[in-house]
């Protein structure tokens, strides 16, 4: 009998990862039969990477190279598949804004809706959608179901959405939308299992990768987050500037004369961690040349926003009982992590330094007040388990 798989895409912008997972099975299995990804595909040094298996340069061509990137993946899972059926394909899909909030099967209606959210997500909307649109017109039998990062913090209350403009601007859909949301609703789910109703209080989630944010979470559900109406806004990233006073925005463009695009550039590309060190994006890489004064600067100010925003939403939580790391700095890099809870013992924040050196899932002491874990996100497995019932 043939097998129902479901593949998983998450395109970025140089980037596609992708995962298969065999529906066939009860409950949907965590880890994926087979996942990989290519990288680097908008530069000369592409490559190639699969389930164990080291990374190979890939050749792309330079007028086509996102098309000719997810041809290969098309190719290397239909080898794959041998006589499975590929049940549907699931997409994460960064902005779904006032409209879709829960996941939804992709036409060329759909696809036209989402592709009015590019300027609100433009590092990963546009290229979730090419993704979409090259799929439908190979298949166009085979189900797309797109998963919203924005989705989870439907729950939040009106006050967190609002914005403090002219009430035309909430009408045409200006407000704060949230983002990271796969990854929040993966936590959602893997902390109750892990910690029982230690995690259904005040938990406050930090996805800290190459883009970053926080989540107040009360009874799992979300009620307060860093990202607002793009993904710019909050915590100082990679690359990106986070919360920035708009001042500075119009100073850049009325004095400096940036046209819009040149801004845009500046900060999506050019500021956070990287804009600041003039080094790097990756704290990895910046920690090891900490004598460099603007390295010290940049690190200084990366904690120090996680800090002050964490501290803000401790505030609206009335409290914290939980601090979950997660995404790639979250999970893999101790330094960050006890910068950040050294600055929030006044919560009641105390590591034990042993198993956060290891990366273990719990790292708080014995007698910290607040429970400190480190949990991988899943990001892939959340948008099969949606695809899955939606096209069951």
């Amino acid at each position: 009998m043939n097998a129902d798989v479901i593949l998983v895409l998450n395109a970025g912008s140089s980037s596609i990862k992708f995962a298969l997972f065999d529906t066939t099975c009860e409950p949907l299995p965590r880890e994926p039969m087979w996942s990989g990804k290519v990288d680097g595909i908008t530069t000369p040094g592409a490559t190639f990477s699969e389930s164990g298996a080291p990374a190979q340069p890939l050749a792309l061509p330079p007028d086509r190279p996102y098309h000719a990137a997810l041809e290969h993946i098309r190719s290397r899972v239909m080898a794959r598949l041998g006589t499975r059926r590929l049940k549907a394909v699931a997409h994460r899909v960064v902005h779904g804004g006032m409209r879709y909030f829960e996941p939804v099967r992709v036409d060329a209606a759909v696809l036209a809706d989402l592709r009015s959210y590019i300027p609100l997500a433009p590092l990963h909307q546009p290229f979730a959608l090419e993704a979409i649109e090259a799929l439908l017109r190979l298949r166009p039998d085979l189900p797309q179901v797109a998963c919203f990062d924005t989705g989870f913090h439907r729950t939040m209350p009106q006050v967190e959405q609002m914005l403090p403009l002219p009430r035309s601007a909430w009408e045409r859909g200006l407000r704060r939308y949230g983002f990271h949301g796969l990854s929040y609703e993966y936590l959602s789910i893997a902390l109750p299992q892990r910690y029982g109703d230690a995690a259904r209080g005040r938990t406050l989630a930090a996805h800290l990768g190459s883009g970053a944010s926080l989540c107040a979470l009360r009874d799992l559900q979300s009620v307060a987050t860093t990202m607002g109406f793009s993904a710019l806004d909050g915590l100082m990233m990679g690359t990106r500037c986070g919360a920035l006073d708009p001042g500075a925005v119009i100073f850049l463009m009325q004095v400096q004369k940036l046209s819009l695009e040149q801004v845009a550039r500046t900060l999506y590309h050019e500021s956070g961690l990287l804009g600041m060190s003039g080094t790097s994006s990756d704290p990895r890489v910046l920690l090891q040349h900490e004598d460099d004064a603007n390295v010290r600067d940049a690190l200084a100010l990366y904690v120090r926003c996680i800090v002050r925003e964490a501290g803000a939403l401790a505030a609206v939580l009335g409290g914290l009982d939980m601090l979950a790391f997660t995404a790639g700095i979250g999970e893999h890099n101790p330094v960050i992590r006890s910068r950040v809870c050294a600055a929030l013992a006044f919560l009641g924040v105390q590591l034990d330094e042993t198993a956060n050196a290891a990366n273990a899932p719990v790292i708080s002491s014995a007698t910290s007040r607040v429970k400190v874990v480190v949990e991988p996100t899943n990001e892939e497995w959340i948008a099969a388990r949606q695809a899955d019932a939606l096209v069951a």
